[in-house]
Order: structure tokens, then sequence, then C-alpha cells
């Protein structure tokens, strides 16, 4: 810690016309207290290990078959970590990835994975334990899965998948749900038979646990005015090793209005947003069905659709999407916003 030292200013008495200095009396009166740039005992910094994943669970693996996650350690601390062991213990878990002794400076990471190989049907549970210099010298990662002897199944919703209208030469977008029951599922490959029709929103390989479920999204960008489907065809390790939804979508003309809809929105309160994606419907005695409108996500709360129809009437609505790409429900809808006829 920085030393406080004392400055006083001398005092003298005069006594019958003779001067004393009261030495090794500090008058408060007369002192300040002034920081000097020298240290008693400085500190010491110690390192810090952090996770990314505090708990791995794998969710229920059919016996006979294996599942993988990652974990990745990082040193958060002031000063180098060196681990020096990293144990595993539980029926049917495995380490690789990672060998010790092994010196972490500030800042740096290191990931490394546990496989899950169930032999018996039933809950099994492991821990996977980190000793090191840091100052959380034993960190311990809980393991939790199950085996099963049921194999997996995927299922897709809805069974169509309708993009709805969309102006040529634009691009509409609806989403779509997989789900895992049974055991988990192990997604491979996801195609469509028709290049109008793209999908995204999966990561592939992708793991869903059983009784979990993800999202997809399915693009339609249509390149003549009418309909058009396709077939989506998912691949897996489940039973049925392959699952179909049909696509749907139809083509409008292109706008050659000189009329555009101003629209704007209050800003999300949530954190981490990412930007915002507005969806456009035609209305007749009702909104249609929706598809979006924006080629990217808007980082702004303000759109101009102007590829609109003279005489047609539209609703809207807007969504937020996070950094993790996990979208909102729709806002309130606004409904029919009728365009001029010229």
């Amino acid at each position: 810690m920085p030393k406080t030292v004392a400055r006083c200013s001398q005092s003298v008495l005069k006594v019958a016309g003779v001067l004393f200095l009261l030495a090794g009396l500090a008058f408060l009166a007369g002192c300040q207290g002034v920081s000097s740039g020298g240290s008693d005992s400085p500190g010491q910094q110690s390192g810090a290990l952090s996770l990314s994943s505090t708990k791995i669970t794998f969710g229920t693996v059919t016996i006979g078959s294996n599942q993988t996650f990652s974990d990745t350690i990082t040193n958060t601390g002031g000063a180098s970590v060196t681990i020096s062991q990293v144990t595993i213990d539980g029926t049917g878990f495995a380490l690789s990835g990672i060998n010790a002794p092994l010196t972490l400076a500030v800042g740096d990471s290191t990931t490394f994975a546990v496989k899950f190989t169930p032999a018996n049907a039933g809950t099994a549970t492991g821990d996977v334990t980190i000793t090191s210099t840091a100052s959380d010298s034993n960190l311990t990662i809980p393991l939790e899965g199950a085996g099963t002897s049921a194999v997996g199944q995927l299922s897709v919703a809805p069974a169509t998948l309708d993009v709805g209208n969309v102006a040529v030469g634009t691009s509409g977008t609806a989403s779509g749900t997989l789900t895992a029951t049974g055991a988990n599922v192990t997604v491979t490959a996801a195609t469509t038979d028709n290049s109008v029709f793209a999908i995204g929103g999966l990561s592939l390989p992708l793991t869903i646990l059983a009784g979990h479920s993800v999202q997809f999204t399915i693009t339609f960008s249509p390149l003549v005015i009418g309909a058009a489907s396709a077939t989506l065809t998912i691949a897996s390790d489940a039973q049925p090793s392959t699952i179909t939804e049909s696509l749907a979508g139809t083509g409008t003309t292109s706008s050659n209005s000189n009329h555009s809809v101003a629209l704007s929105w209050n800003p999300s309160t949530s954190s981490g947003i990412a930007g915002y994606n507005v969806y456009r419907a035609t209305y007749t005695n009702s909104c249609g069905s929706f598809a979006k409108i924006n080629g990217s996500l808007d980082a702004n709360t303000v759109y101009t659709d102007s590829n609109v129809v003279d005489g047609a009437s539209y609703c809207y609505a807007t969504t937020a999407v996070n950094s993790s790409n996990e979208e909102s429900s729709p806002s309130n809808v606004v409904s029919n916003v009728q365009i001029p006829t010229q």
C-alpha cells in the first residue's frame, strides 16, 4: 500500500527571546497527509480460471452410440496459472484434448472434450476435476447423462411451411421447428430441391437433446411470378434417418408504385439486441401469411417498404433478434395499410 506520511510545519516556541524547536511533536493543525511513492508489501496478483460450461449435460444417448461436448477453460485472473492435473471419473465418461501440466498466461484459453458412451440404461454421473495454481485451485465440472435402448426420433413442424406472397426480386422468411424425442438426435444434413428456397439457422452437425427443439428458417426468393414449391429433406441418426417437410410460396409482381410505407417502432427493452426483422402480409378481410421483407437484420427502429403495389393493402409486424440469433415473438400488428391506386 502507498505510505502516507505526515508533513508538519515546524512549531517554534519563543521563551524570553530564545527560540526552542519542538521536535517530535506533530501538531494536528499544522499536519497534512502526503502520499509517497514508496510501498509497504505490495499484494501479489493471482490467476483465476473460468469455464464456458460449469456443468456438462449429455441428455439421453442410445446404448452403443456416444455423445461428445466441449468445454473451454480461460485464465481470467491477473497472473499465469499452471494446471497440474485434470482427472475424470464416472462410468461411461472419457476425457480428451488436454494434457497436464499446462500453463495459461493471463487471458489464454484451452479447450477439452468429454465423451459419454453409455453401456447400460439409466442415469450416469461423473466429474472433471482441474487442479491448478489458480485461486480456485480445485475446479469441478459435474457430468450427467442417461443411457437408453430406444432410438431417437426427429419430427418437423409444420408439415407444410408456406412463406406466403413475396415480390419477385425480394425475399421472405418463415420459421419451422425440429424436435427430438426418445433419445438425442444429431442432424447431419438439411437440403431443399428448389434453389429459390434456402434453409438457415442450423449449424450442422447439430445435436438436439431428447425432449428439446430447435428452430430453423426457410428463405423464399422467387424469380418468377406464380406459385412455387419444394421439399425440405433432413438427415439424422434418428429412426427413420430422413424426414421431409413441404415448402410453398408465391412470387408476386414487383412494385412499380410511386408510393412507400414508412414504419417505425419502439426499441426492445431486452439486453443483447442485435437488430430487428420486418414482416408484411397482404390484407383482404384480415391479414394473410406474413413474410420477412428486410434482406438483412435492421439495426435501426425505422424501415421503409418501397416494394408495394398500388391499390393493395398490407399488414406489418416486427421482431427483435438478439446476438445469439434468437428471435422474439411478433410485435403488435399494424393492419389494413392502404396504398393509393396511383
